[in-house]
Order: structure tokens, then sequence, then C-alpha cells
């Protein structure tokens, strides 16, 4: 391994001053990507920005009623989130995905910041967190901006970053009275393996339990985590059905743009997205939860 230098800021003034500074610095939270990259020689950093001491990144804060929702910091590990009884609650997807992310070692060291700064396709918390329709918090010496998480990706390893900026948090709206949400995936081992395919769904039903609105998210099938639109308009306004899921799948299937290669062939990804997505609309209905449940 190559030297590097490593900047130990104990707040994120002194953090984006240094980063302002030493723009080619590449952050550290838990450094289960970062480390493990340079290590075997996929990248090398002349500087390495480290984000442990940073409370503004170590939170997370909720509400009970719309629009409070929930703000989780970049530097929340998978442990914290998957542990929440609120998120497990209301955003059981989200909660899911944590937990499933790596051996128990990982989860106590990984962050939710670090799993979508590193830009995998396969990221398992983009997903559920595009199914809530959440946002990133960017922040600089300039100043804060928030994006739709929808527009934070722009390719594999690639984000909408600057060179100045550090991903603060992520605000996560309310999730709407009889929303229901689920996150299933498929690995070729039971544990710590990166997902062949994930899908996130996140259902609202109306008092005559026919669908207001709903959301699917997918993992690993596109140069960047994506929404499954056509799906999705597709189920609004329609009862709960097999069929009616078996229609969506077979659309969030034709939405996804997968490649071969060694983990799946293109067909055998589209055949995971028809199938894990009637599943994960399946379990997002079971999952609804209405205001009289909380």
């Amino acid at each position: 391994m190559k030297r590097f230098d490593y900047l130990a800021p104990n707040n994120l003034g002194e953090a984006l001053e240094m980063l302002a500074q030493r723009p080619e610095a590449a952050p550290l939270a838990g450094g289960t990507n970062v480390l493990v990259q340079i290590k075997e020689g996929h990248r090398s950093e002349t500087a390495l920005l480290s984000l442990k001491r940073l409370s503004d990144l170590n939170h997370i804060s909720h509400g009970d009623e719309p629009p409070h929702g929930l703000v989780i910091g970049a530097a929340v590990t998978m442990k914290r989130i998957a542990a929440d009884p609120w998120i497990r609650q209301r955003y059981a997807a989200l909660a899911t995905a944590a937990g499933l992310i790596g051996s128990v070692q990982t989860r106590n060291m990984a962050t939710v910041g670090g799993n979508l700064c590193n830009a995998s396709p396969s990221a398992d918390t983009a997903p559920p967190l595009l199914a809530f329709g959440a946002q990133a918090v960017l922040v600089s010496l300039r100043g804060e901006r928030i994006i739709p998480l929808n527009d934070f990706f722009t390719g594999p390893g690639s984000t909408l970053l600057q060179a100045d900026e550090l991903l603060k948090e992520l605000v996560v709206p309310a999730p709407a009275i009889g929303t229901g949400s689920a996150y299933v995936r498929h690995i070729p081992r039971a544990v710590m393996d990166i997902s062949v395919v994930g899908v996130a769904a996140a259902v609202t039903l109306k008092d005559d339990k026919s669908i207001r609105h709903a959301r699917i998210a997918l993992g690993a099938v596109a140069p960047t985590p994506i929404r499954a639109w056509a799906a999705e308009d597709l189920l609004t306004g329609q009862i709960p059905a097999d069929s009616l899921f078996a229609e969506a799948g077979q659309a969030a299937a034709r939405e996804a743009k997968p490649v071969d290669d060694v983990r799946a062939s293109v067909a055998y990804r589209c055949h995971l997205v028809n199938i894990l997505t009637q599943d994960a609309l399946r379990q997002a209905i079971m999952n609804v939860k209405y205001q009289d449940e909380r």
C-alpha cells in the first residue's frame, strides 16, 4: 500500500476547510469500501479525510407525523439503522437492507453515506431510500444543497458530489398513513455477498384497500440504482392481487438495463427483477401500517 496523508478534523467546519485545501482527499468513515479498494490496488489516494469525529454526520432523528420523517447522518452505521425500532416499524425496507450488508463486523463499521457515495449499482441501501423518496444534503464551505437521491448517482462509482463537498445527511419523508415497504434481493451465497438483483417497494393503500401510489426501486440492474416508473404507474388505483403483481414484475423487468457479467446473465437478472418485484410488493402490502397501529 502506498503512503498517504491522514487528515483528522474534529468537527464539520474543520473537515470542510481541509477538503477545500485538499480536494483530492478521499472521505473515510467506516473504511469498509475505501481501505479495501486501496489494499487491493483498485484506487490510489494521496490523502484520506477521516469523518470519525464529526458528530454532525452521526445522528438519527425522526418525527411521529408527516412531514417530519427521518434524517440520517451520513456516518450512521448499518448496525444502528437496522436496529432502530422506529426505522424498523416505519421504514422496514431500509432496516432490512441495512441488516443484510456484509457481516456483523462490517455492519458495525459500514456507514450509509459510504454505501451511497461508493456508488455501486448494487448498493443495498439505495433502492429503499429511492423508494421512500429520500433527498441527499450535500455540504461545502459554499453552503448546502439538497438534491433528490434519484439524481445523486451519475454512473458506476460516480455521483453529483463535487470535490469540495461531503454528503452530510439523508432526509426521508414520513411515509403516508397506510404505507408498507419491503426489500428483497438475490445473492449467490446465503450471506456476505453482493446483490445480483435488489428490489425495494413502498406501497400506500387507500381506505378501500386500493393502491394510492407505489414506488419500486431496483439495484444491480443498471449503471445506477433506478426507479421502475412504468411498473409504479401500472399499480396506481388498482386492488392488490397476484395477477397485478405479475404484470408489475414484467414491467419492472422491461425497465431494467442489466449487463452480462460473471455473476449473472442479462436474461437471468431480468427474470430475477420480475420475481423479486412481485415478492417485494406482496411483503410491502403485508407490512402496511395504519395510523391506529403507530
